[in-house]
């Protein structure tokens, strides 16, 4: 597989993500409670998405390193907020959210991944 063809992939997955988080967000309860996590969500959820692909036209490695990093963020607290509706149980049944909570995972091991993979080759160049 090409480098070309795994970041169009992660960017796909991504995008999915994002959609599938829109989704979630409009499916919450229309309270004040529901309406916050759903601002909040939509925040953090689709965020990592358009980081990723400013990432993929860094400046530098620093600046690659720093977008990613941005990104892991916004994912980790995608997973608080979704792990809130689960214990809230704002959407029923909470088992529809396992599935997004497992991507949300495997996302978060692919940035954390990839951070180190670019420190380890930073510190190589300088």
């Amino acid at each position: 597989m090409s480098k070309e063809s795994r970041i169009f992939d992660l960017e796909e997955r991504l995008i999915d993500f994002a959609v599938r988080i829109i989704r979630t967000a409009e499916s919450l309860p229309k309270t004040k409670v529901g309406n916050h996590i759903a601002g909040q969500l939509i925040r953090c959820g689709t965020s990592p998405a358009p980081n990723y692909g400013e990432a993929q036209s860094a400046e530098s490695r620093s600046d690659f390193i720093h977008k990613m990093k941005v990104s892991l963020k916004e994912l980790r607290e995608t997973k608080v907020w979704l792990i809130m509706i689960v214990r809230a149980n704002l959407i029923k049944p909470t088992s529809k959210l396992e599935t997004l909570i497992k991507e949300n995972n495997e996302l978060i091991s692919i940035f954390v991944t990839s951070v180190k993979t670019a420190k380890k080759k930073d510190k190589k160049t300088s």
